[in-house]
């Protein structure tokens, strides 16, 4: 697996995930018509020219999904069991057509399961970064993992 098993991922871990992107007015408008979001903010010039951002801004679900996605391969790919939540969700600055975003995970607490002892739950904060370095998304997601199976099988 290329993901962590529940028993690797240390509170305090940090990932500074590899993999940026650099989004696309075509990413936008897929996922803006892909989620029936018509809001003017995200796909009209001339109406977002009169905001105070001046142009169009990326869908701010789409930038959580890229920030989060980004960082499946370093920490959950074939581990997880399912996302149990996402809180403390925030956009600190917007992202629009041609910023490049990458990803840094940080892994804030784990416990075991009360109800099953084959996994735990981890506690991470991702963070969304412009090409400048600047904060454009923060979201804390809590994961179900699978430990780690005995017996050589992973």
């Amino acid at each position: 697996m290329a993901g962590l098993w529940y028993e690797e991922l240390k509170e305090g871990m940090v990932f500074e995930h590899e993999l940026s992107r650099t989004v696309t007015e075509a990413d936008n408008m897929w996922f803006c018509n892909a989620t029936l979001n018509p809001q003017p903010l995200h796909i009209d010039y001339h109406h977002a020219a009169q905001t105070e951002f001046g142009k169009p801004l990326v869908n701010s679900l789409f930038t959580l999904g890229l920030v989060i996605g980004m960082t499946v391969t370093d920490t959950t790919l074939g581990t997880t069991v399912a996302n149990l939540g996402m809180t403390n969700t925030t956009f600190p600055a917007p992202v629009f057509f041609g910023d490049t975003v990458r990803t840094r995970t940080t892994v804030v607490s784990r416990r075991d399961s009360s109800s099953r002892p084959s996994q735990g739950i981890v506690n991470f904060k991702h963070e969304g970064l412009n090409q400048d370095g600047v904060v454009v998304c923060i979201c804390e997601r809590a994961a179900l993992m699978h430990c780690k199976p005995k017996g050589g099988e992973a």
